[in-house]
Order: C-alpha cells, then sequence, then structure tokens
C-alpha cells in the first residue's frame, strides 16, 4: 500500500509528481473517487446488513471453482468501481510463430474472431517489428535491448548449451516488481535454463508454469535435441510439472491463467506475460478443431489453422476471466506474433516477402495489437513505427516506474503514439548484425564503399528505407498453401534466387512487398544506411554462442530438461581458466591423469557440438 496520496509519487524536494499512469482516460460513466464521507462509513461496520452484504460479494467471487473461465464462457458479472487511480494490469500475449497473414483481419481463412474483435475495438499496429525467430524477440521484449547488447546476435539458445538471457541485465518483469506489480508467467520461457540463476523465478516473475525449451509436444510435453536426447519439459516454478502431462498446452495455459485472476486481488497491479507454445511445430491440434476445417485441402495448413483457432478461443477465455474477476476496466491486453510464419508448416505471410528465420518483411513485419479501456483513440490503425523492444519502456512508464539513460535501453516509450495517436518517437530499427551466420559468397568490403563487409548478414529500417546485406535468408513470395498439392509452375513465378547479390535497398512506405530493389539506382543511401550499420556495430558486445555441453542430457537429470550446471562448477570452471591464464607462456609439469581429464573434456565437448 502506497503512504502518499494515490496517482502521485514523491518526487525530490517533497513536490508530488503525477504518475504517468493517472494521467490514463477514464471511461464515460465511472464513478468519481468517494469523498470523506465514504471514509467514516468504513468505520460503521458493525451493522448486521452492511457484514451480510459484505460476506455476500466475497462468496460471490467465486473462489470454489476459479477455471469456470476455462471450461466454458459465462456472463461477465459488474465491474467493482475501483475509484482512485492505479496503475494498469498488463496482459502480454505472444504467440509462436504465428504469419502476418494468419489473422481474420488481415484476409485469412483461418476463424479468428475473438482476435479481430479485441483489434477492432483497440488500436492495429500495422507497422509493427518482431524478430525473425523465437529467443531473439523473447530477449528483446524482456531487456529492451537489441540482440548486439546482449550477446545473442546469433541463432537461438539451444537446449544443451550453456546460455541464457544475460544475468547483468534488469529485465521487465523485475522493473514492474519494484513498481510493486505481481508478476506471473505463463508459457514457453526459451532464453536459457542451464543454471538456475537463469530460470524465470530468477528473473523477475513471482511465478511460472510452461516450457524451458523451444518446442515440445502439446500432450506429452517430449523435446529432442537431436537422435536420442530427449526429455520431459513443463515445469511449474523451479520443479518438473510431471502431473500435468496429457493435457493440450493452449487450454492448460489458459486455464492456469484464470486460476491466476481469480486468486489475485485486482487492486494490485499485476503483469501476465501469456507466452504460448501454439502455433509452432509439432502441428497437434484437438480433434474439434480440425473439423472446423475438414474441407481445407493442404494438410499442413489444415492443422496449423485448428491450432490458430484453438489459441484465438484461449485469448476468449482469458479476457472473460479479466472481466469475471474485475480487472478488466483497468487493464492493458497486448498482442504480438514472435516472428514470421513457417510457410513449409501451414503458415503464411501473404503477401510479405519471405518468411521465419529470414529479415524479409515476412520474416520480421509482426502481428499486434492494443486492447484496452483506457485507450484515448481506440477503433483505430496506427502506422507509427514499433518494435518489440519498445515495449519494455513503455510498460514500465504505464507502471509508474521510471527508465534513464544508464539502463542502455534501445526501445522508446510509445505509448502516447499508441493511445493518442502522436507521432512514434522511434525512427529506425536495428533488425540485426549476426558475424557467425554464413558470409555470402558474393559480398565484400569493397562492396560496402570500403566501410562495411556486405558479406555478413544485417539489416536496418531508418525512416522508409531498408537495407539488407549478406545473405538474408530464403526470399520467395508464397501464398497460402490451401491446396492439396502446390503447383510447382505456381511456385517457380515467385522464386527469387539471387546467388550473385549481397546487398538490397527497399522503400518500405511505397515498396511493404519488396519488389523492387533500389540498390543500384540510390547509392547514396545505400552508403548512409552502411555508415549507419558501422555505428551501431562499434557497441556491439562478442556473440555468445558456446558449445552444447553433455551434461545437459536429460538422462543426467532425471528424464526431463532442466538446470545442470552449479554455482560450485561455475566458479571451477573460472578458477581453471584463471590459472590457465596465469600460467601462459610458462613451462608447467603436469600429472598424466590431469592430462587425460582435459583431454576427454575437450573430446566429448567437439563430439556433441560438432552438430552445430
Amino acid at each position: 500500500a502506497l503512504s502518499h496520496r494515490p496517482g502521485r509519487r514523491p518526487a525530490a524536494g517533497g513536490r508530488a509528481v503525477r504518475a504517468p499512469w493517472a494521467r490514463l482516460a477514464v471511461r464515460p460513466g465511472e464513478p468519481c473517487a468517494p469523498d470523506a464521507r465514504a471514509g467514516l462509513a468504513m468505520h460503521a461496520l458493525t451493522g448486521f446488513s452492511l457484514v451480510s452484504l459484505l460476506s455476500f460479494g466475497y462468496l460471490s467471487w467465486d473462489w470454489a471453482k476459479p477455471s469456470l473461465v476455462a471450461d466454458g464462457p459465462t456472463e461477465a458479472s459488474e465491474q467493482p468501481s475501483v475509484a482512485p487511480p492505479q496503475p494498469p494490469h498488463i496482459i502480454f500475449i505472444l504467440t509462436d510463430d504465428q504469419g502476418y497473414h494468419d489473422v481474420g483481419y488481415h484476409g485469412s481463412d483461418i476463424e479468428t474472431p475473438t482476435l479481430d474483435r479485441l483489434a477492432a475495438e483497440g488500436v492495429k499496429l500495422e507497422n509493427y517489428y518482431i524478430q525473425p525467430i523465437c529467443t531473439p524477440s523473447r530477449s528483446q521484449l524482456l531487456t529492451g535491448r537489441y540482440q548486439i547488447h546482449t550477446g545473442l546476435q546469433h541463432s537461438i539458445i539451444r537446449p544443451r548449451q550453456p546460455n541464457c538471457l544475460p544475468l547483468d541485465q534488469v529485465t521487465l518483469p523485475q522493473k514492474l516488481q519494484e513498481a510493486g506489480y505481481s508478476t506471473h508467467m505463463v508459457g514457453k520461457w526459451h532464453l536459457g535454463f542451464y543454471r538456475k540463476e537463469c530460470l524465470p523465478t530468477r528473473r523477475g516473475f513471482d511465478t511460472f508454469l510452461g516450457s524451458l525449451t523451444g518446442n515440445v509436444d502439446y500432450y506429452t510435453y517430449d523435446n529432442c535435441d537431436g537422435p536420442g536426447v530427449c526429455g520431459f519439459d513443463l515445469h511449474e516454478g523451479e520443479s518438473v510439472a510431471w502431473g500435468l502431462s496429457g493435457q493440450y498446452s493452449t487450454m492448460l495455459y489458459a486455464q492456469r491463467v484464470s486460476h491466476i485472476l481469480a486468486s489475485h486481488s485486482p487492486r494490485q497491479p499485476l503483469f501476465l506475460y501469456v507466452a504460448f507454445q501454439a502455433v509452432h511445430t509439432p502441428l497437434q491440434s484437438p480433434r474439434e478443431y480440425l473439423y472446423r476445417y475438414r474441407t481445407m485441402g493442404n494438410v499442413a495448413r489444415r492443422k496449423y489453422a485448428a491450432m490458430v483457432t484453438c489459441m484465438d478461443e484461449a485469448v476468449r477465455n482469458i479476457t472473460w476471466a479479466l472481466k469475471r474477476y474485475g480487472f478488466y476496466n483497468n487493464s492493458v491486453i497486448i498482442f504480438s506474433s514472435d516472428n514470421g510464419g513457417q510457410t513449409f508448416s501451414g503458415g503464411s505471410n501473404w503477401p510479405l516477402r519471405g518468411r521465419k528465420g529470414t529479415y524479409w518483411e515476412g520474416g520480421v513485419r509482426g502481428l499486434g495489437f492494443v486492447h484496452s479501456p483506457l485507450l484515448r483513440r481506440k477503433r483505430r490503425t496506427s502506422r507509427a513505427l514499433v518494435h518489440i523492444t519498445d515495449w519494455y519502456p513503455t510498460l514500465v512508464g504505464l507502471a509508474g516506474g521510471t527508465v534513464s539513460a544508464a539502463d542502455g535501453l534501445d526501445g522508446y516509450d510509445v505509448w502516447p503514439a499508441i493511445s493518442e495517436g502522436r507521432a512514434s518517437p522511434r525512427t529506425e530499427i536495428l533488425h540485426n548484425i549476426d558475424p557467425l551466420y554464413n558470409h555470402a559468397r558474393h559480398g565484400s568490403l569493397e562492396g560496402g564503399f570500403g566501410i562495411w563487409n556486405t558479406a555478413v548478414q544485417a539489416a536496418i529500417r531508418v525512416g522508409e528505407w531498408k537495407l539488407l546485406t549478406g545473405d538474408p535468408g530464403y526470399g520467395d513470395w508464397i501464398p497460402p498453401q490451401t491446396l492439396a498439392a502446390f503447383p510447382g509452375s505456381w511456385w517457380n513465378l515467385e522464386r527469387m534466387a539471387s546467388a550473385r547479390q549481397a546487398v538490397w535497398l527497399f522503400n518500405i512506405s511505397a515498396d511493404p512487398y519488396e519488389r523492387e530493389d533500389l540498390a543500384g539506382q540510390r547509392p547514396d543511401v545505400v552508403r548512409a544506411l552502411l555508415a549507419r550499420l558501422v555505428d551501431y556495430n562499434r557497441t556491439a558486445i562478442p556473440v555468445r554462442y558456446p558449445a552444447e555441453n553433455p551434461r545437459a542430457h536429460p538422462d543426467f537429470n532425471g528424464g526431463a530438461w532442466g538446470p545442470w550446471a552449479s554455482d560450485e562448477e561455475e566458479e571451477e570452471e573460472e578458477e581453471e581458466a584463471r590459472s590457465r591464464s596465469l600460467s601462459r607462456g610458462r613451462r608447467k609439469k603436469k600429472c598424466k591423469i590431469c592430462k587425460l581429464r582435459s583431454f576427454f573434456r575437450k573430446l566429448n565437448t567437439r563430439l556433441m557440438s560438432h552438430r552445430i
């Protein structure tokens, strides 16, 4: 409880400063703050009728059946009138591998009535960018920093890698905890777990239910990271949740959200991060959803569509739970995909170019909208430039917290742009610089005007211009694959195989589908954007992509994926590294057993990491 006046926070010199969340719009018809007489009435709770009324209100909250919303729709109860302004409840919903085209309001053949309604009543983000694969998007969401500033520039964090989100960086949930929020995570983590300090409950979340790795079976929660390297991956807190196996993950996660809301007071601000596993592979869906798409010829697309619709209904249940338990009127719901759709697994990014794992628009243009009664301008489409790193400062600002230049964030507070329709403070986006990705065969330093090696994979957006260098990934335009057999002649019409090219330039505002390369016509723009890449690269930290460790095998952890490196082992490794550096250049006699132990350690590491 705050000891000062609600809606204000103390500042230097004793002057009260109005908190950012106190400036949010109030819905027409909401009651005003209670006067002093309401406070006096609280001291007269000796009357039987008032006690009975309070008892009835408590019992009607339905604590006994918190999963009712997840099991089936019910009418939302009247919202309690909370008069004093308070920080909003924040619900961030992240889907996995949902394509740009795979939502109803983008003209899809997939049914998403809940997402369509929430987006129509809120603000659609139609100039919103994410990262092309899982780990980078999640790391930038929770740190507000580009990959080059976290060391996660290359690929994803794999289950057997001794790697995780940098422990020295303050995460979004940690910042919200400082602002008085209760923080909960449900769903996919995929930010490393080799040490206990890397787990969600050690990085700012009060509770956690979900998987630690990148993809698991939707029912058994098994995950294989290569032949014979399989393990169970469903965790509650820091324990393995063996007893929850057999429940479809999308439904399980929605039901857990309902439980959290039922047991939480609306008077305490809540941050709920729901990272659905859907609609990532494997393509699995309950049978009743598949039946809706029985006429769809393409099997992968049919399964994928069923998974999207099931996820849409899970979002509906979460929204009803917010209304039922008194959170909705003071809530901000953010919906986002994590990367482009995987076109070979049923997804579609049409009419954008490319797919998941590429830096074409189909890989980095995200689905996104904000739904909230607190929005000042609703029912509209925003063209403001927004990036996934912007959620960190935006949500901290809504919570009444502060961020400063010392935090080293790459994101911007875009709430005025979203809520009020103002111009976005963001004018450029560094999509990434990955020095470890396969270098383009025809790239060179000369091709980059002597200031940038165009063989390096990189992508940047400045204003209306987008520049790509190196190998951006497969650059095809792939229509939704609704037919059972995709005609090869149609496929070849949109094939783009420019093996001798390493630089592309597009005016994204005029050409959002990236069909007209202007690199040859505008060398001045190319040079200017290459200079920006050079500037960003000067601030990059070394890439952290360690070799896989055989100790991570689930067989050594009771058959489940989980932390395997203890603090003592970490200290021993650091001590060995220091000893090696001190003894470098010295001739030192070593025992035979030490040599053998070092030899086999290196051999195992090479064998296990050869697949990378």
